[in-house]
C-alpha cells in the first residue's frame, strides 16, 4: 500500500474531508490531495502533524497493515548466520525490538561462539544436542543435552564446544543483545 493510499484511508475513517484535515494541519486541500494521490511526499515533520491530526503516530501509521501480532514464525524466516565455528539462526525476524530474542546454535566440533561483552539484561538457554561449556568471566560451567542455563549477562560470556561432536543449542537474550 502507498502512503497516500493509507492517508486517505486514515483520514476517511475519521470521517474527514481533504480540507477539514488541511485545516487542522494549516496546509491546502491541494496540498493533501497530492499527497494521497502519491503526487508529493511529506517531510517527517508534516507526516507527524497529519497523523496527529488523524489521532495516530509513525510507530502505527507504520506498522502491519492488518493490525495483528505475527506470532508463528517459518524456517524460511528465519536468519541465518554462518561462521567458522557455528551457524546461528535468529528464531524471530526484527526480535531487536523486542524483550527477548531467541537463537538457535550449531556450535561445530571444538569451536566456541563470540565473545558477548557485559551488558543489562539476562540470557538463558537449552542444550538440544551434545555438551556445551558456558564461560561465565573466569567461571565455567558444563551443559549437557537436556540441560538448561540461565545467568545474568554482567559478565563477559561465551559458548565453547570442547568435544569432538557437534553441539547444538537454543539461547535467548533479555533485552536482545545480538
Amino acid at each position: 500500500m502507498e502512503l497516500g493510499e493509507k492517508i486517505r484511508d486514515l483520514r476517511l475513517s475519521c470521517e474527514l474531508t481533504q480540507e477539514e484535515l488541511a485545516d487542522r494541519c494549516e496546509l491546502t486541500k491541494g496540498y493533501i490531495s497530492q499527497l494521497e494521490n502519491d503526487l508529493t511526499s511529506p517531510s517527517i515533520t508534516t507526516l507527524i502533524d497529519i497523523l496527529s491530526a488523524l489521532g495516530s503516530n509513525l510507530k502505527d501509521f507504520f506498522a502491519d497493515s492488518n493490525g495483528e501480532e505475527k506470532i508463528s514464525f517459518s524456517k524460511n524466516e528465519f536468519i541465518e548466520k554462518v561462521t567458522d565455528g557455528y551457524v546461528l539462526n535468529w528464531l524471530v525476524p526484527n526480535a531487536q525490538k523486542n524483550e527477548m530474542e531467541p537463537l538457535h546454535i550449531k556450535l561445530n566440533p571444538n569451536s566456541a561462539t563470540d565473545e558477548d561483552f557485559p551488558h543489562e539484561g539476562e540470557e538463558f538457554g537449552y542444550v538440544l544436542k551434545g555438551e556445551i561449556v558456558l564461560v561465565l568471566g573466569k567461571k565455567k560451567v558444563r551443559v549437557k543435552k537436556g540441560e538448561s542455563f540461565y545467568y545474568t549477562a554482567n559478565k563477559v560470556h561465551c559458548v565453547i564446544n570442547k568435544t569432538n561432536a557437534e553441539a547444538e543449542f537454543i539461547w535467548v537474550s533479555s533485552p536482545p543483545s545480538f
